[in-house]
């Protein structure tokens, strides 16, 4: 097979289980998502709880055309990061993976985040308890609860 035939080929293949990604559990509302984790109040608003500055972040999850939208502002900074997508189940965890048209990193954001999410990547989102979650990517994790 010729090189351009073999990546069209893989390009069809990456579109394919894309188009299924949408319907195979995932969650691209918060009415989906708060019925994939079974929670019909799900928190959309969490804030951190094991950060080491006395500035937690505040991670916020909305809907924005048709898709789920992750935030997270660094109290007293501003903005960390912001990112859209679907959130999926991933064994007993979820993750919303993003590439890197779909992240926005703010002004709070340190260069060691800026280099590692800047050309995509995941978040993977652990349930530690009832009211407690831990989110995590490259380089950085952190512990949460929902905000009152």
């Amino acid at each position: 097979m010729r090189p351009t035939s073999l990546f069209l080929l893989a390009c069809l293949n990456v579109a394919c289980i894309s188009a299924s990604a949408g319907t195979s559990g995932c969650a691209a509302t918060v009415q989906e998502l708060a019925r994939m984790t079974g929670e019909p109040a799900f928190p959309l608003k969490w804030t951190e709880t094991t950060m080491g500055d006395g500035k937690p972040l505040v991670v916020s999850i909305s809907e924005r055309q048709g898709v789920l939208a992750l935030e997270f502002t660094k109290t007293r900074e501003g903005l960390w990061a912001e990112s859209t997508g679907v959130i999926c189940p991933s064994g007993v965890d979820l993750e919303i993976v993003f590439s890197r048209e779909q992240i926005r990193l703010g002004p709070a954001a340190n260069w060691l985040m800026r280099q590692s999410l800047g050309q995509g990547g995941t978040f993977r989102i652990s349930r530690l308890a009832a009211d407690r979650l831990r989110i995590a990517t490259v380089g950085w994790n952190g512990h949460f609860v929902p905000m009152k």
